[in-house]
């Protein structure tokens, strides 16, 4: 069984500053379902308000040095999007849903006049008061966004929707862009000014598995000049900033490291395996998670381990790596697999 960890967030900010090896190669998760933490930490309460105390419970007993940050600043969007039933054998919920790929909320100047923006200051940041009050020594908050740039503006048109209004309606492509962009700047802004804060994530999916999700010309005319905006604004914090980003995103990477992110989270064996991209790209950029979702949900306990093993020879070295999933803890990863790549992490991720 894992032991508690002290955390110290000290040792997760000196893989992204890519300072040498801390102490033990630190754990990294962004998305999580708390169940799989059930035999360490016990069940999640019922109780919204029990929910800071015990996701600082559920992280300290799982050895991480941060506990993830929950704002209510989002897009509505909930008439959109498809559901469907949820078939997790280990934590099932009654539905799983996606996304929608022939339409979104915006389809002309007067969805996006019509549409009821919402602004970061009526947004609520009360978890994070109540965090900082039940913080440990030595641990600190993760934020997210509420889905990136990209990710946003795939789901205000439908993605096929896009794709056509990237040619014949680029104005207002532009112009949501901006809507999406100078909001989620405000937000980063708000987050890296408070003091429990520890680091900034941007999550924002680029790519699938062959490519991007629209062209690199297009992310670089679009997309690009936000994120570099919201990595200053956390830099102008003293923070650094992580950037999330599911698919193949090898056309610009050149790009993301240009506009100065500190560290890349999100990998999948079939697209480059963690050991390989921080062989490519380790001494310009951190390196984050990395072990195969597929495998942790559909490998044995052994399996798992063995991989992890591996990945942790590979990454391990040097440092500027931190342990996790490729992607996240989603309800279908078996608590038993979980477990078995933190401790496989514990016990061979010392320096």
């Amino acid at each position: 069984m894992l032991e508690v960890f002290e955390p110290d967030f000290g040792r997760f900010l000196q893989v992204l500053g890519r300072e040498g090896e801390p102490d033990r190669v630190p754990f990294v998760e962004f998305w999580i379902d708390y169940r799989a933490g059930e035999p360490l930490a016990g069940p999640p309460p019922q109780d919204p308000e029990a929910s800071p105390a015990y996701r600082i419970k559920w992280m300290q007993a799982l050895g991480f040095d941060y506990v993830m940050g929950v704002h209510t600043f989002g897009f509505p969007r909930s008439e959109y999007g498809l559901t469907a039933e949820d078939t997790s054998v280990e934590h099932p919920d009654e539905k799983r849903g996606w996304r929608d790929e022939h339409r979104g909320p915006i389809q002309s100047w007067q969805d996006f006049e019509q549409y009821p923006w919402p602004e970061v200051q009526d947004a609520s940041f009360a978890d994070f008061e109540k965090l900082e009050r039940l913080l440990p020594e030595g641990m600190k908050v993760l934020p997210t966004l509420p889905g990136g740039v990209l990710e946003n503006l795939v789901d205000f048109f439908g993605y096929e929707q896009l794709c056509f209004a990237l040619i014949e309606q680029p104005d207002l492509v532009r112009a949501v862009v901006e809507a999406i962009g100078s909001r989620e700047l405000e937000l980063v802004e708000t987050l890296a000014d408070m003091d429990c804060v520890g680091a900034l994530l941007l999550n924002d999916d680029l790519g699938f598995k062959t490519q991007t999700m629209i062209s690199p010309a297009d992310l670089r005319q679009y997309v690009f000049p936000w994120h570099a905006r919201i990595v200053a604004a956390a830099h102008r914090a003293g923070k650094p900033c992580m950037l999330h980003a599911c698919g193949n995103v090898s056309e610009v990477m050149e790009d993301i490291i240009g506009y100065g992110m500190d560290a890349k989270h999100s990998f999948e064996d079939v697209i480059q395996p963690v050991a390989e991209f921080k062989a490519q790209y380790g001494d310009r950029l951190a390196v984050l998670g990395g072990i195969d979702v597929n495998v942790l949900a559909a490998g044995t306990e052994e399996e798992v381990r063995e991989y992890t093993r591996r990945v942790i020879e590979q990454c391990a070295p040097g440092g500027g790596w931190a342990l996790g999933s490729g992607n996240s803890l989603p309800n279908y990863i078996p608590s038993r697999n979980y477990l078995a790549m933190l401790d496989e992490g514990k016990k061979h991720g010392v320096y």
